[in-house]
C-alpha cells in the first residue's frame, strides 16, 4: 500500500477551487485502489479526522493571519504528516505539496521525510509572484519561495508544459526532475433542462436571455484582465450582455467604473457567484460566448470547464491558453480594439460556425484532459 499525503488545498469536501476540485477527483477515481491510501489536509476551526472517498481527511486550525495564514496552513500540515508516518511507521510515503507557499521550509521537511524513507513531490501551480495584487515584498517571497521549492522537491508534477519548460530553463542548475500531468475537466451536459426552474429564475433575477450574453466567470483580480474585457465590450457593437460571475472586490470595481464608467453601459452585469455546479454549467452551455482574460498561471480550470460546455471562446492570446485551446478558440490580444473587433466578429458566426468550434473544444477536452486520465496518470506516479 502506497500513501500519499496531500497538503495544500483547502480540503474536501465542499471547499471550491482549482485545488479542491483537483483532489476531490482524485480521491473519487482511487476511492476503490487496493494500492493507494490518500490523506488530505484539510482547512478547519477545530482538529479532526473523517473518511471521504476512503481518504483520510485530517483537519488543520490555521489562526487568521492575513496574507500569511497559508503558510502556516501548510507547515502545520506537514508536520501533521510527518508525526503521522513516524507513528504509524508508514514505510515509502509521498507527501505531495500543493503550490509554492512554504519554499523556505522545503528543505528541512525534505530531509525530514528522507529519513522516514519518504519523497517530496510538488505541484508548482503558476507564476504567483506575477499577480498584481501582491506588494513588492510578497512578490519577493513568492520568487524566493518558487526557488526553494524546485530546488528540494523530489519531482515538480507540473500541469502546464509550459510551467514545466520554464522550471527546467529557469532552474537548470538544480537539474530539476519533472513530469506533466494536467489539470481535469469533463464534458457532461448539465442535468437541468433549459426550462427548468432554478435556470430560468436567474435569468429572470440577472435580466439575461439564453444565447443572449458573452460570460466571464473568475476571481475579480487585475491579472484576469477584467478591464481591458469591460472596456472592449463597451467599444463593441454587440447587442448581447457580458454576464460577470465572480466574488465582490469592492476596491477594485470602484477603480474600474473611475476609468470605465462601465455602470452607463446596461450590458455589462456583474451577477454575483454561483457555487451551485449544474446551475453554473448550464449558465456555461447557453452562453452565446465565453471571454477568458487569465494570464498567470498554468492550465487554468474554468478555461477547462468552459471548453467543456461553451461553444464559442475568446481567450487572451497567451502561451497558456494557447496550449490548452489550440484551434478550438478563438483568441484577443490587449492591443486597443482588437477584441472588440472580435467580439463583432463573433457576433456574425452562423449556428454551424459556433456548433464546429463547440464539437471541437469537447474533442480537445475528451483527448487531453478527462479526470480518468488524469487520475490514472497519477496513479502510474504515485506506484512506481
Amino acid at each position: 500500500m502506497r500513501h500519499v499525503f496531500i497538503i495544500g488545498s483547502k480540503g474536501i469536501p465542499g471547499a471550491y477551487g482549482g485545488y479542491e476540485t483537483f483532489v476531490d477527483k482524485l480521491t473519487e477515481y482511487h476511492q476503490n485502489h487496493s494500492e493507494l491510501k490518500y490523506h488530505v489536509a484539510c482547512k478547519a476551526s477545530k482538529k479532526g479526522e473523517f473518511e471521504y472517498h476512503n481518504a483520510r481527511c485530517f483537519q488543520i486550525n490555521a489562526p487568521e493571519l492575513g496574507a500569511a495564514q497559508a503558510i502556516f496552513y501548510d507547515v502545520a500540515s506537514f508536520r501533521a504528516c510527518l508525526a503521522y508516518i513516524r507513528k504509524n511507521h508508514i514505510e515509502h510515503p509521498i507527501v505531495y505539496v500543493l503550490a509554492y507557499r512554504i519554499g523556505p521550509f522545503m528543505k528541512h521537511f525534505q530531509k525530514e521525510l528522507h529519513r522516514l524513507g519518504g519523497v517530496l513531490y510538488t505541484n508548482p501551480d503558476g507564476h504567483e509572484y506575477l499577480r498584481r495584487k501582491w506588494s513588492w515584498i510578497i512578490r519577493k517571497y513568492w520568487r524566493l519561495s518558487e526557488r526553494l521549492t524546485v530546488q528540494h522537491s523530489d519531482l515538480l508534477i507540473c500541469d502546464s508544459k509550459n510551467i514545466e519548460a520554464y522550471i527546467r530553463k529557469q532552474y537548470a542548475s538544480f537539474h530539476p526532475r519533472t513530469t506533466y500531468i494536467s489539470y481535469g475537466s469533463e464534458v457532461v451536459p448539465s442535468p437541468l433542462k433549459d426550462e427548468d426552474t432554478v435556470y430560468q429564475k436567474w435569468l429572470r433575477d440577472k435580466r439575461l436571455k439564453p444565447w443572449h450574453y458573452y460570460l466571464v466567470v473568475g476571481r475579480f483580480v487585475p491579472e484576469n484582465n477584467f478591464e481591458i474585457m469591460i472596456r472592449e465590450f463597451m467599444k463593441s457593437n454587440t447587442d448581447k450582455d457580458l454576464a460577470i460571475i465572480t466574488t465582490a472586490n469592492r476596491v477594485f470595481t470602484k477603480k474600474l467604473e473611475k476609468r470605465l464608467h462601465f455602470h452607463s453601459d446596461k450590458r455589462i452585469k456583474f451577477v454575483g457567484t454561483v457555487y451551485d455546479q449544474d446551475l453554473l454549467k448550464k449558465i456555461r452551455e447557453n452562453a452565446y460566448g465565453y471571454l477568458h482574460g487569465h494570464e498567470v498561471g498554468g492550465t487554468n480550470p474554468s478555461l477547462l470547464e468552459a471548453l467543456g460546455s461553451t461553444e464559442l471562446n475568446l481567450l487572451l492570446q497567451v502561451s497558456f491558453n494557447r496550449e490548452v485551446g489550440k484551434n478550438a478558440a478563438l483568441y484577443w490580444t490587449k492591443e486597443p480594439g482588437n477584441l472588440a473587433a472580435l467580439l463583432d466578429k463573433a457576433d456574425t458566426f452562423s449556428r454551424e460556425q459556433r456548433t464546429e468550434l463547440g464539437k471541437q473544444a469537447r474533442k480537445r477536452i475528451c483527448e487531453a484532459y478527462r479526470w480518468e486520465h488524469i487520475a490514472a496518470e497519477y496513479e502510474k506516479i504515485f506506484l512506481s
